[in-house]
């Protein structure tokens, strides 16, 4: 980050090159470190929020076929998009999309700021500080990073599968969710569903930060440019969610089931008695992986738009902290 006068055309006062020459103190940089971790999660709750309202509409409709025993088609999904919008208008489409932002914004922020973390804890204990990570430790940076993000925030997730499957007089707010669930399940409801949502997002994270790190290090190498074009972020990005989603999509049904259960009418208590149910009535092709063709559609868009945002602003937010340290 330190400039030398030649980085300058107008030569600088001898009093204040001696200054910029001085290291930094540990004020500074420990004012540095906050920055970064500050950035990480403004920069990630905003690439989460801007990523799920983009595919609200699908997601909604995706967690409507997943709770319920009906076949999933595209047909029939776009036919419930149809119906959604003659019924409840356009906002319709985004219902339970305030209790998304409240989730995802929190969820995407840590997990986001976590990953850098963890990159730089195990980058220093694996030898490779400030260098791309071997494929075990940036393997487990995603995870590590999706299971503190899922952890911290995991009733949000409860109280958004519940808004997106009901009507709108059954729940009229977020608040009133978590009083109504409270009162009337316990408190211990939400957390229903909490067992495969972390094993289902240890893959999932894992394999999507995994997955993007590894194409951004193989773009670097191949065209030695450091940073990839706002397109090609994305195509990483598309790509790491298409992997990442499909491995540990059961689990994502498994969880959504567990989640809608007190409104549903069903029983599902545990994973393994929820994974035999589904698979009983409906199937493994047509049960476990309902709705995993729309999730191809709509994930890749998702991650890549999230990877992407959060890396151009990182970027950008850098750059006016280096404009600013210079100026000063």
């Amino acid at each position: 980050m330190a400039h030398t006068l030649s980085d300058h055309q107008n030569p600088l006062p001898v009093a204040q090159a001696t200054v910029l020459a001085l290291p930094p103190t540990s004020q500074t940089q420990d004012l540095r470190t906050r920055w970064t971790a500050l950035d990480s999660l403004l920069c990630g709750a905003f690439a989460g929020a801007v990523a799920k309202t983009v595919i609200a509409p699908l997601d909604r409709t995706k967690i409507i076929f997943q709770v319920s025993s009906n076949r999933f088609s595209a047909k029939e999904a776009f036919r419930l998009i149809y119906c959604t919008y003659m019924k409840d208008g356009l906002l319709g489409l985004w219902r339970g999309n305030s209790a998304t932002m409240v989730r995802v914004m929190p969820y995407a922020a840590i997990q986001f700021c976590s990953h850098e973390q963890y990159k730089k804890h195990l980058g220093g204990y694996y030898g490779y500080q400030g260098k791309a990570l071997p494929p075990v430790p940036r393997l487990l940076a995603g995870s590590l990073a999706g299971t503190t993000a899922a952890m911290l925030t995991y009733p949000l997730d409860m109280v958004r599968a519940r808004m997106a499957v009901t009507a709108k007089e059954m729940y009229s707010n977020i608040m009133h969710v978590f009083v109504r669930i409270s009162q009337e399940e316990g408190v211990r409801t939400l957390y229903r569903g909490f067992t495969p949502t972390i094993l289902g997002v240890i893959p999932y994270a894992g394999i999507t930060f995994f997955t993007y790190e590894t194409l951004k290090k193989l773009h670097t190498e191949k065209t030695k440019r450091s940073h990839p074009y706002p397109y090609e972020r994305l195509a990483f990005g598309a790509c790491a969610g298409l992997i990442g989603q499909s491995a540990s999509y059961p689990l994502d049904v498994v969880r959504r089931r567990m989640q809608t259960a007190g409104v549903t009418g069903s029983s599902y208590v545990t994973v393994l008695g929820t994974m035999r149910e589904i698979i009983t009535r409906e199937g493994v092709v047509h049960g476990l992986y309902k709705g995993l063709s729309m999730n191809w559609v709509k994930g890749p868009i998702a991650v890549g738009i999230s990877f992407t945002t959060f890396d151009i602003t990182h970027s950008l937010l850098f750059k006016l902290h280096q404009m600013s340290y210079f100026t000063h």
